[in-house]
């Protein structure tokens, strides 16, 4: 855009971060509260405390924080057990977890601890119903361990071997027990899988 002397003038700016956030401060506006959230929600699931935590970052005064999470969750959209059951299944699924990183991470979520105890104890009973498994966490350690097992049973060293695996599955939160008895399960099953095809072929 440029003025009559051709010169150009200036866009006007936008409302710079701050500026938003004060007009947030002063904000009455429910649905403005609810659509900010409904965002938040539209990315992934959050747990009541997350979307609680961001509108109050986002700078909505406390009072309509709470009006939208309590519309929130009497419409259903947020519901802690539920995300606290999909999180699980998805660390269960793709990245599992013992149930100590588990605990630590919805913790850190802001759910609540008797639902942590709940949905840890409903995964519990999942495992040892359908798998005949006594043991959540080592169905999910050897899962993982599964997952890394060609990078580790790359070293040669048996100690060295037992040791990585180990250290695999304790930074995944299982416990020193599940760690020592999974890894040296999986890491036992596999050299003898190893050994019986290389016994296939005299030639090896």
């Amino acid at each position: 855009m440029s003025d009559e002397g051709g010169r150009r003038l200036a866009r006007p700016r936008g409302r710079t971060p701050a500026e938003r956030r004060d007009l947030r401060a002063q904000s009455e506006d429910l649905a403005e509260a609810l659509d900010a959230a409904a965002r938040l929600l539209e990315a992934r699931p959050r747990s009541e405390d997350e979307v609680r935590r961001r509108l109050l970052r986002l700078g909505y005064p406390p009072e309509l924080v709470e009006a939208a999470v309590g519309r929130l969750l009497a419409l259903g959209y947020l519901d802690d057990v539920a995300f606290a059951r999909s999180w699980v299944e998805s660390r269960d699924r793709a990245r599992p977890r013992g149930e100590h990183a588990l605990r630590r991470e919805l913790g850190l979520k802001g759910v609540d601890r008797a639902v942590v105890d709940s949905v840890l104890g409903e995964r519990r009973g999942d495992a040892a119903d359908g798998g005949g498994s006594p043991d959540a966490d080592e169905v999910a350690a050897e899962r993982l361990l599964s997952k890394r097992l060609s990078a580790i049973a790359r070293e040669q060293d048996p100690r060295r071997r037992l040791q990585r695996a180990y250290a695999l599955l304790a930074r995944g939160g299982f416990s020193p027990d599940v760690c020592a008895s999974v890894a040296r399960r999986v890491l036992e099953a596999s050299a003898a899988a190893a050994d019986g095809e290389g016994a296939g072929h005299p030639d090896r």
